[in-house]
């Protein structure tokens, strides 16, 4: 098989995840696919999936990130948060319309915001859209999201090797990493989720009142609701429509009170946001909120991040993450969220869960913003402890193993 049919064939494959396991897409529902330029063969791929599984028309939008670049170099600074209202507008009928959403993610120009001044960059969070948590939240939309590989990409993760063997090991890595090299990828999928699940029944289980993270640069305690609940992400929509938020995913995840964070982390790897890698991103805590944001490069962009709203420097996520993760055993760094993400455990500032708290008065205390940014902090070094609300201590990851 030559190199060509094997990445036709490798992103057929990965579509029939993303559309029949991740998305779950239903006969008769739209579909919204967002995309970037060089990007268009997964894409169609996931348009033939989608119209295979019966959609009623599959609608692709596409975000050029070149736009956002002559954007921070020609336009007036103090109009880089305005977001055009028909975008969000968009969104909200994509819930309105119980829609299926499928995103591609990954680096398409990596090196692109090269020299562009990054708080600017800090300050245009395109392509995300605050009302695409609207509608997480609400849970009218089954979506997921999934990796595209792309040769700058590749390139970008696999520096040593010619460009056609980066794309190769990239498309490798990938397929792995999404159980594709498993004779039946979705029982795979299913398997993992009922173990993931487990952990999280037993993590609701301990009542914990908050979580410890410790290790080299990290002493972090993050507090949680009363009613904070464990999950993984297998979620289902209001209208009972089971599907996977990510493609792939290893976490088990809750909102935490964004009142209770104090302390010190260290980013555990590095972040690629907005066209910018953020590399040794140490954050210090204070009464929940980010005081002190320090990076090797890039902070710049994450304090502009922050700065957008009062929400923003607060956390909306705590995720754990073992070391049966597919994506950690391959010990490859990718410079994108998704998969580093569920390589680690994180956190993330901003937007909180709904679905992740049970009680209506703990739900008015969820954070808010139009910000929802991960940054991974766990590695095997990096002990987390349970505390409950006795004060008893509970370890639950050492060396990147369950402990519970």
């Amino acid at each position: 098989m030559s190199e060509r049919s094997s990445e036709v064939h490798a992103a057929r494959a990965l579509a029939e995840l993303i559309v029949g396991f991740g998305a779950n897409v239903q006969p008769g529902q739209i579909v919204a696919v967002s995309s970037e330029p060089g990007k268009e063969g997964l894409a169609r791929a996931v348009a033939e999936a989608a119209y295979d599984r019966g959609a009623l028309f599959v609608d692709l939008s596409v975000f050029d990130l070149h736009f956002k670049r002559a954007r921070a170099l020609r336009a007036a600074p103090d109009t880089l948060e305005f977001v055009p209202p028909w975008y969000g507008e968009r969104v909200r009928a994509l819930g309105e319309h119980r829609c299926a959403t499928v995103s591609l993610t990954g680096p398409v120009a990596p090196r692109l915001m090269d020299g562009v001044d990054p708080a600017l960059l800090g300050k245009d969070l395109l392509p995300r859209i605050k009302e695409s948590i609207e509608v997480v939240n609400e849970r009218t939309v089954n979506w997921t999201v999934a990796p595209c590989p792309t040769p700058d990409w590749a390139e970008l993760v696999y520096p040593e090797l010619e460009p056609a063997e980066a794309l190769e090991r990239l498309w490798e890595e990938i397929a792995h990493a999404c159980r594709l090299d498993e004779d039946d990828p979705v029982a795979a999928w299913v398997r993992r989720m009922e173990r993931l699940e487990s952990v999280a029944r037993r993590l609701v289980e301990l009542e914990l009142d908050l979580v410890r993270f410790e290790g080299p640069g990290t002493d972090l305690s993050i507090g949680l609701f009363a009613s904070s609940r464990w999950q993984c992400a297998r979620i289902s929509t209001v209208d009972g429509i089971t599907h996977a938020p990510n493609i792939p995913t290893e976490e088990v995840f809750t909102t935490p009170d964004p009142a209770r964070v104090e302390g010190v982390v260290r980013s555990s790897k590095p972040l690629f946001v907005s066209g910018v890698r953020i590399e040794g991103l140490l954050v210090r805590f204070e009464g929940g909120r980010a005081v002190q944001i320090d990076a090797d490069h890039g902070a710049e962009t994450l304090r502009a991040m922050t700065a957008h709203d009062a929400g923003a420097a607060r956390l909306g996520e705590v995720a754990l993450v073992d070391r049966d993760s597919r994506i950690g055993q391959l010990g490859t760094v990718f410079f994108e969220t998704l998969l580093d993400e569920n390589a680690a455990s994180h956190i993330a500032l901003g937007e909180g869960f709904d679905f992740a708290v049970d009680r209506y008065a703990d739900r008015e205390r969820i954070n808010r913003s139009d910000l929802h940014l991960d940054f991974m902090v766990g590695a095997d070094d990096v002990l987390v402890t349970g505390v409950d609300h006795a004060g008893r201590e509970v370890p639950l990851l050492r060396h990147g193993d369950w402990q519970i």
